[in-house]
């Protein structure tokens, strides 16, 4: 006995966001901002995602997790959907952002370090005042 496939049914907005973990006002948002293409509605307007948007809203949850910014999303989704052979492309735009994320990297050590230079001075009760709002209260 042959089996027929069925095809997926379409998903309202509150399904489409418990299936892939995005809020339901990211959703609107991705599709204002132009992200995600406008859904299908029902007869009553409630949007309908069909399996390809929940994939798609799947690469940009991701893509997000990964640090990248709504117009390096953009990008990513553009190459993905030009279907050519753009990995090198996605290798550079993707090496610029590793290059910004070392850059943070760096920048949040130096704040640690910075952090813990006004802590280690701290010493509560064997002091007049607070040397960490001395130093915080230091006009620039």
């Amino acid at each position: 006995m042959m089996q027929t496939r069925s095809r997926a049914r379409p998903l309202p907005i509150g399904r489409l966001s418990e299936r892939t973990g995005v809020n339901i006002e990211t959703i609107r948002y991705y599709e204002r901002a132009g992200l995600l293409p406008a859904p299908a509605r029902s007869a009553g307007r409630h949007r309908l995602y069909n399996e390809t948007q929940v994939q798609r809203l799947s690469f940009i949850r991701r893509s997000r997790q990964l640090g990248f910014s709504l117009n390096d999303v953009r990008a990513l989704l553009t190459l993905a959907d030009s279907g050519d052979a753009v990995c090198f492309d996605t290798k550079e735009l993707t090496l610029r952002h590793l290059a910004d994320v070392r850059g943070k990297i760096a920048s949040l050590r130096k704040l640690a370090r910075a952090l813990k230079e006004m802590t280690d001075t701290c010493q509560p009760g064997n002091q007049r005042s607070c040397p960490i709002l001395d130093t915080l209260n230091v006009s620039i």
